[in-house]
């Protein structure tokens, strides 16, 4: 019986290397900025540039200042749904919290930035009281304890998950602790008058924010939807990582937080980094695997037989 050797030519050698130096190019700059581009696909919202565009002059005062990084007064008194005198720092230190102001009586603008807040948190895949907590604190000091549970209970219904009723706060507070919450935040509003004439009503910005778990302002989102994503980013981001997952970091990697759009974008120059790495990565590993001597088996010449 005869065994012919087969082997390959020297020669077609270097084509196998062109072709996969080729090939771990194409992987890391084509196939590894798509995936992160179709990851954080999808629409956006306005720009946070656009808050105060075509307001009339009176209402110029009722936008928003981002002080990212700046503390909260955590001490400030306020009083939760259900009545009872509570402080501002006993919705943190454990988790990052999602911040609304609004006022209750409102019947436009807030219900929808709430609406959009719970929408959105139902999709993240994370839990209010586990992963997060919910503050919303009206700015009107006449609101009551009473609306404050009504809007609790409206709220919960939105977010789809009325177990989550202890990470979920809504609060009230006087004129001065309201003011120490709203200089911090930078949010601004103006009394105006309703449709009975009475300076009853506000004119305000509509924003939620996203402070880290010792009570410091790490994001602004504008306009009354949200996209889920970025919510869970910046959730994830506040809580210094301690939440979220692997794919997670991947995407905090490759996007960047926008305080000018109030967004995260995806930053070109990290995933092309990346893509540096991961491409010379395989294509060191491709070559090592073409080159390398096989141990343990000795070869005859390539015009050698045995019979």
């Amino acid at each position: 019986m005869m065994k012919t050797a087969v082997m390959i030519p020297r020669s077609l050698r270097p084509v196998r290397i062109r072709l996969a130096v080729w090939a771990g190019t194409l992987l890391a700059t084509v196939v590894l900025p798509a995936i992160c581009l179709a990851q954080y696909g999808g629409a956006r919202n306005a720009s946070m540039g656009n808050v105060q565009r075509g307001l009339p002059s009176y209402l110029q005062h009722a936008g928003i200042d981002q002080n990212l990084n700046r503390q909260l007064p955590l001490s400030a008194p306020f009083v939760n749904s259900a009545g009872k005198p509570v402080r501002l720092g006993e919705y943190f230190g454990k988790r990052p919290v999602l911040l609304a102001e609004v006022y209750y009586s409102c019947g436009l603008l807030c219900p929808q930035v709430m609406h959009g807040a719970a929408e959105a948190l139902s999709q993240t895949g994370l839990k209010a009281g586990k992963d997060y907590e919910v503050v919303i604190t009206s700015f009107d000091p006449a609101d009551t304890p009473q609306q404050g549970a009504a809007e609790k209970q409206r709220f919960l219904q939105w977010l789809g998950d009325p177990g989550a009723a202890n990470g979920v706060h809504f609060l009230t507070a006087a004129q001065p602790s309201i003011d120490a919450l709203s200089q911090a935040t930078g949010f601004h509003y103006v009394r105006i008058k309703g449709p009975d004439g009475k300076l009853n009503q506000f004119a305000h910005s509509s924003i939620i924010m996203v402070a880290t778990p010792d009570g410091r302002l790490s994001k602004y989102f504008s306009g009354i939807e949200y996209q889920p994503r970025d919510l869970r980013l910046a959730m994830v981001d506040a809580s210094n990582h301690r939440i979220g997952s692997v794919s997670d970091l991947f995407l905090l990697y490759c996007c960047s937080y926008n305080p000018s759009a109030g967004r995260y974008t995806v930053s070109i120059l990290r995933v092309l980094s990346l893509a540096a790495i991961v491409m010379l990565i395989i294509v060191g590993g491709i070559l090592f695997l073409l080159t390398r001597k096989p141990k343990g088996r000795n070869f005859p010449p390539p015009s050698a037989t045995a019979v």
